[in-house]
């Protein structure tokens, strides 16, 4: 069993020029926008649906999400942004030490559902080909396939990282989130971060330094495979079943069923934020997670189901 523990110690992106900094996080957004866009351009055809409506509702659903995550970080765990770093908020660049390109980082997944619900609402007032829940029932199913994407991306960023594991069979030292940039540099005295990173995981002079590290809960990993099987539950019943056509089915089954998994998962999570609640042993993203519960649950059982015509 000790051959599932292992240190984590990656590349998290490829230097262009200066400060730029091609961030594999950033990739993984867009790997997961273009298969939702992929998923979206399936259920249009198969419904015959105009794909005009494709691509605006594309647009509406990254700057929904994007904008929704971000503002839901910053809210929800990091409001010292607000008055210590406030260009942050909207710009992938940092400014409190100078202009650094961080790439979209600092972004909540309960932000990003209220960002999407918000976003398909005014996308819907303009494009009135189909309800708003019609739409929504379809957009989970690409949103569910997008978040093993970002979970991944997480792990390769080394953040939202989970408790120390102990004798846990499988468990992650994630050197990186362990040691600061800065901190890193002092105790090797290698000026090059990640060759300082390297260093500590390849020789063993160093080895004090790794030993340091404990074995933590890849969460992220967690929540990323158990995504996989929200997305094809969905993908079962959108395609193998008549609930398609119960308005706000589809809609409510998606919120139960990721919120669910984020409500576990946050059992063998670090908190996040500085200004994160811990009520009844329950932490932030456990209180935010129930309400989406709740409506998933009306939508599946209480709300009036119409067929779609």
């Amino acid at each position: 069993m000790q051959a599932l523990k292992f240190d984590w110690n990656p590349i998290t992106g490829i230097d262009i020029v200066g400060n730029f900094k091609l961030h594999f996080y950033s990739l993984m957004w867009v790997v997961a926008f273009v298969i939702g866009w992929y998923i979206m351009k399936r259920i249009f055809t198969k419904e015959k649906v105009s794909l005009t409506y494709l691509d605006p509702l594309f647009i509406y659903t990254v700057l929904a999400t994007m904008l929704g995550a971000r503002l839901g970080h910053v809210l929800f765990y990091q409001r010292e942004l607000i008055s210590q770093d406030f260009w942050s908020i909207f710009l992938p660049f940092s400014f409190k030490d100078g202009i650094e390109f961080t790439g979209f980082q600092g972004l909540a997944s309960h932000g990003a559902a209220i960002g999407i619900i918000i976003g398909m609402y005014l996308y819907r007032r303009k494009y009135k080909y189909k309800t708003l829940l019609w739409i929504l029932d379809r957009v989970v199913i690409s949103v569910a396939s997008g978040a093993v994407f970002i979970r991944i991306g997480n792990f390769i960023n080394s953040e939202i990282i989970g408790r120390e594991s102990g004798d846990f069979p499988l468990g992650v030292r994630f050197i990186q989130d362990h040691y600061y940039k800065s901190q890193i540099k002092q105790l090797t005295g290698i000026k090059d971060v990640q060759k300082a990173y390297d260093a500590v995981t390849e020789n063993p002079q160093f080895s004090e330094l790794l030993n340091a590290v404990p074995y933590r809960h890849p969460a992220q990993l967690y929540e990323s495979f158990s995504y996989i099987f929200v997305f094809l539950i969905l993908w079962y019943f959108y395609t193998k079943t008549t609930k398609k056509d119960q308005s706000g089915f589809l809609f409510g089954l998606f919120l139960i069923l990721l919120w669910t998994v984020r409500f576990f998962v946050e059992f063998v999570k670090e908190p996040q934020g500085e200004e994160y609640i811990n009520w009844f042993g329950l932490q932030t993203g456990q209180w935010l997670s129930i309400p989406f519960i709740f409506i998933g649950l009306y939508f599946m059982f209480v709300y009036k189901a119409k067929l779609v015509k």
